[in-house]
């Protein structure tokens, strides 16, 4: 039985005592007229009223709205219309909205639905193939992400000693191209946090240094530079980005906890420093050797469009998605799509 001393209490609100002098409310012996229970039911009765009437004007004009002047059409509007509005008014009990403790002021289901929406994401899903708005809320804690980590600790460990000779003849061919081996710059990892990204170097020692000179060739919006045919690539390096193969040493970072296997592209912080309040999820996870961005074009997409990857990513994360990211990897890279 519902117990209006349970809801206050259970929201921080002390119950306020029965007033002495208060008659019986009439046909219910026993509560005091001007109760919380009374003012519970003319709660409800107000909501349904207010409820049941929004419902039969909007069916009302949208049968209007749709008036053809065609008797069997406006017949079938009409009986069409009738019918999803008993199907709503009939949803609302079985969906608990006139339920009192829905109505009462600091119920559990209302403070658990704020903090549900508060916290959630507009995301755009399909069911069935037709496309759905559904509030989401990413969760990144629990069995699933130690699964994650497991797995991205132990895979890494085991490529980095099968690829034990692809990795020493590559750091070969980029010492006798003049040089340090690896490349390594500062990246936003996981809530902001920054991390040495390391890669073999593919491009001539002072690329940064060039980079001011070739501004007006970025063929890229935002604030990544991207250039087909960048002249600061060496020739061990054009042949190493084709195949990502100067991206291996990211194991390591793997390995370190720094990154993960699948994941949003690991931005530079001068592009974080641009970001809007919705990219900023992107930094939820940890970033990826490889992700949806990998796997859809690369190079290829917009600034605007690896962004929304990465969100897609962040937004939709599970094992079974990282699993068929790292299958569609294996074709990117063979195809070298977006290379460069």
């Amino acid at each position: 039985m519902f117990n209006p001393s349970e809801v206050a209490a259970s929201a921080g609100v002390p119950a306020v005592p029965a007033q002495r002098g208060i008659g019986p409310v009439p046909g219910r012996p026993g509560v005091p007229e001007g109760s919380p229970v009374r003012w519970q039911r003319r709660l409800r009765s107000l909501v349904i009223m207010s409820d049941v009437g929004v419902v039969l004007v909007v069916t009302t004009l949208a049968v209007l709205a749709g008036w053809t002047g065609m008797y069997a059409a406006d017949r079938a509007q009409l009986v069409c219309g009738a019918i999803a509005a008993a199907l709503l008014i009939a949803a609302m009990p079985l969906a608990r909205a006139w339920d009192g403790r829905i109505l009462g002021v600091g119920s559990t289901e209302f403070r658990r639905l704020g903090r549900a929406v508060a916290g959630a994401a507009v995301v755009l899903g399909a069911v069935d193939g037709l496309p759905l708005l559904q509030l989401s809320q990413p969760r990144f804690t629990g069995s699933a992400r130690v699964v994650k980590t497991v797995v991205d600790r132990t895979v890494a460990g085991a490529l980095l000693l099968l690829a034990a000779p692809v990795f020493v003849a590559v750091a070969v061919a980029v010492k006798l191209d003049g040089g340090p081996v690896f490349f390594r710059q500062e990246r936003v990892g996981t809530n902001g946090r920054t991390f040495r990204m390391v890669k073999f170097r593919s491009m001539v020692v002072d690329a940064e240094a060039r980079l001011a000179a070739l501004s007006d060739s970025n063929e890229a919006a935002g604030p990544l530079f991207k250039m087909t045919r960048d002249p600061r690539i060496t020739k061990v390096g054009v042949v190493m980005r084709k195949y990502s193969l100067d991206e291996l040493p990211q194991l390591l970072n793997v390995l370190g906890g720094s990154m993960s296997l699948v994941g949003p592209r690991p931005p530079l912080p001068a592009e974080v420093a641009t970001y809007e309040d919705v990219a900023r999820r992107r930094l939820l996870v940890r970033p990826g050797m490889t992700g949806l961005w990998q796997v859809s074009g690369r190079s290829d997409l917009s600034w605007e469009e690896t962004v929304r990857l990465d969100l897609r990513y962040v937004e939709n994360w599970s094992m079974a998605l990282d699993l068929t990211i790292l299958w569609k990897t294996i074709g990117a890279v063979l195809r070298s799509r977006g290379a460069y």
